[in-house]
């Protein structure tokens, strides 16, 4: 890959794997963490693109925490959308791909869209988002359309990966500290492992591609299904208990339902998504490596 690639928000779970992967190819890579680039600083953003001059710039930075962007939708709102148009605009001025992940979020994840997207919620779905984590995340795929700058906006759901702190790796630490543990059963969709997340991403870019992509692994579980198997599969003895969303208090309507259509992607990259139950062997093996 003889492109030059900015990574933002590196420290995280998909840029450290995006990273590590490019570093591995030998591409020339420039990766940031947020503390290091703080993209909703205007100035410091451009002087960087500016210096690094890159052919493609990776998007991982992003506010994510989704109950508590209800107590700070500004901030929220400036990381996931106004800085993301403020990127665009350099993107579009210096002709760089802008490469911008997005989330299940975006849609509305009622249950009853099961039975009318069985395959999933398709690329070209409206956005309805339920909360302001999904709306500021649903404006800043807007912004970057709307800047004309040559992008890819990918969504993602459920992300899981060596790196940063995810839903596989909490109940692992939970699971070998504890006898039982509780887990809803009501909210159905499939893991993005950002391993996978990575691939396919370079996959797209390699094919010179524009435009809305989903990503996430074949199958439709819920998040008790995977707690079940992380626990199988790590040989970790611990009871897990089926609970409705009901029993565990947000601030902000989780997804029912959020599964993504992936066979756009799959169509371009003539890569399969593969499992999830294969996903989540082959990550539970490199966390598995890491500890040893």
């Amino acid at each position: 890959m003889s492109h030059r690639y900015l990574i933002t928000g590196a420290g995280g779970q998909l840029g450290q794997e995006f990273a590590l992967t490019l570093g591995n190819n030998g591409a020339a890579v420039h990766a940031f963490s947020s503390k290091e680039l703080d993209i909703t600083d205007s100035a410091l953003l451009r002087r960087v693109i500016e210096e690094v001059l890159p052919d493609v710039i990776i998007n991982c930075a992003a506010y994510t925490k989704v109950d508590q962007a209800e107590d700070e939708p500004e901030r929220s709102r400036l990381i996931n959308a106004a800085a993301v148009a403020h990127m665009s605009a350099i993107c579009k001025e210096k002709n760089i791909l802008l490469v911008h992940f997005s989330t299940d979020y975006v849609f509305p994840g009622l249950q009853e869209d099961a039975d009318t997207f069985p395959m999933g919620y398709p690329t070209g779905h409206p956005g309805s988002p339920a909360g302001v984590y999904g709306q500021t995340k649903w404006e800043g795929e807007a912004a970057l359309q709307e800047s004309g700058c040559r992008h890819m906006i990918i969504r993602v759901s459920w992300l899981c990966g060596r790196f940063g702190n995810n839903f596989v790796k909490t109940m692992l630490r939970l699971g070998r500290e504890r006898d039982e543990l509780s887990v809803v059963n009501d909210q159905i969709g499939s893991p993005s492992f950002t391993r996978q997340v990575v691939q396919q991403t370079l996959a797209l870019i390699r094919a010179e591609q524009q435009g809305i992509f989903h990503v996430a692994s074949a199958g439709i579980i819920s998040w008790y299904d995977l707690a079940v198997e992380t626990f199988l599969q790590a040989g970790v003895d611990c009871r897990v208990n089926p609970i409705p969303s009901s029993q565990f208090p947000s601030k902000v309507r989780r997804p029912a339902f959020s599964l993504l259509d992936c066979r756009s992607t799959v169509a371009v990259t003539k890569r399969e998504m593969g499992n999830w139950k294969d996903n989540l062997r082959e990550l539970l093996t490199e966390l598995e490596h890491a500890n040893n």
